[in-house]
């Protein structure tokens, strides 16, 4: 589109693909503080009502890359709208299930179309608004994404206690509704530049050991976060004996302090990728430790949210472009192995978390994440090590003479 167009027709489009990512992973996400008042009122465990996490990420992981493939042909908008269409519906069933088994079915639905949404929003981001404007559009939809994963949780937490959990789930579905219509009215037609890519080919990438260690990693990274994370709100109710509205005001703290990392990983992923796991995963093994010993002690326990929030914010945006750099011959591909990766890690840190929970009492779960992102880091070094191993191959194979040929 170009450039000379009116600022609205440009930029109008690329805010609602913003807000249109903040519904939709918020929808992910939201449920995890949201366990507590839903097992009781569906009438199971928190671990059993954990096992939504699971299935929501699962399926996120093993659907995405084939169905985004296949649905990369289509016009853009269509398959927009069609995706926050589908959202509203699930959320309105999620609001109004009497028992798990619906619930179950509500969270299926969504999960097959987010990593759509996900992976093929910036690029149409930038097809509106031209290449000499590609990185501000990509910000912009990526802002919404990242403000879902920092408040998203936090906000549905603080509705849920004001007015009940189906009540957050039927505000996302207005949400849905509403920015489905936007799009509908005020998006142009977006149709794909280039051929879709076949899902044999997506597949082929995989070959490499490297990028394979980087998908692995990213699913350790995430299955460390998950296996507390998911159950923090459960561990700040019952633990540190808050209330709802305390337990909502803490994620909204946790979520606030994650836009500093965010940042802070931003500035350095491009030059360190690796490093930016190793910076801020060492001391978010730290902080899940030492959660439930300083339980009581208040002020420790901000200091040890803070900590870990600003870490797992990091985590979050150093995980994504370390394994789109990584795959260098097609970085939007490599963005959707990482949503593959990281969603496989979400489902098992859940079911780590829920087994703790269940075999050993909520206040080790902060302990056995802390394990789990050791083995992250772990697999950080062996990267790292690889990763100089082939650079220095790469140069020895280079003709004599020509060491800066490349």
């Amino acid at each position: 589109m170009s450039d000379s167009l009116s600022p609205r027709p440009s930029w109008f489009p690329i805010y609602l693909l913003s807000a249109a990512g903040f519904t939709i992973l918020t929808t992910e996400f939201v449920i995890v503080g949201l366990l507590p008042p839903m097992a009781r009122d569906l009438k199971v465990t928190v671990s059993q009502a954990g096992l939504l996490v699971t299935l929501f990420a699962f399926t996120v992981a093993i659907v995405g890359p084939p169905l985004t493939a296949w649905v990369s042909r289509f016009d853009r908008k269509r398959l927009f709208v069609a995706t926050l269409l589908l959202f509203a519906v699930s959320n309105l069933i999620a609001a109004l299930s009497p028992n798990i088994g619906v619930m179950a079915f509500a969270r299926f639905i969504p999960a097959v179309m987010l990593p759509v949404f996900w992976s093929l929003a910036s690029e149409t981001a930038v097809n509106i608004t031209g290449p000499a404007k590609s990185g501000k559009a990509i910000f912009m939809v990526s802002f919404g994404i990242v403000v879902a994963t920092i408040f998203g949780i936090p906000i549905g937490t603080l509705i849920s206690d004001a007015f009940g959990w189906r009540v957050a789930f039927g505000a996302l579905a207005v949400l849905a509704l509403a920015k489905a219509v936007l799009l509908q009215l005020f998006m142009p037609a977006v149709h794909p530049h280039e051929e879709p890519v076949s899902v044999n080919r997506q597949l082929a990438v995989l070959k490499d050991p490297l990028i394979v260690g980087h998908v692995i990693l990213s699913m350790l990274v995430f299955a460390g976060m998950f296996t507390a994370y998911t159950y923090l709100a459960d561990i700040l109710e019952k633990l540190a004996r808050f209330d709802g509205s305390t337990v909502g005001w803490c994620l909204m703290g946790f979520g606030a302090v994650g836009l500093l990392g965010n940042w802070l990983s931003s500035r350095i992923v491009d030059k360190r990728p690796l490093g930016v796991t190793l910076l801020f995963g060492s001391p978010m093994v730290v902080a899940m430790a030492v959660l439930v010993p300083v339980i009581h002690q208040h002020a420790l326990l901000g200091i040890v949210l803070v900590v870990w929030g600003i870490c797992q914010a990091a985590l979050f945006t150093g995980s994504h472009v370390r394994v789109m750099k990584a795959v260098t011959q097609a970085p939007a591909l490599g963005a959707s192995l990482n949503i593959s990766g990281a969603n496989i890690g979400i489902g098992l840190g859940a079911i780590v978390g829920g087994r703790v929970l269940d075999s050993y009492g909520l206040a080790n779960v902060g302990l056995a994440a802390a394990i789990v992102v050791v083995l992250a880091l772990t697999t950080t070094l062996v990267l790292v090590n690889v990763t100089r191993s082939k650079a220095k191959a790469s140069t020895a194979t280079l003709p004599q003479g020509c060491a800066d040929c490349s």
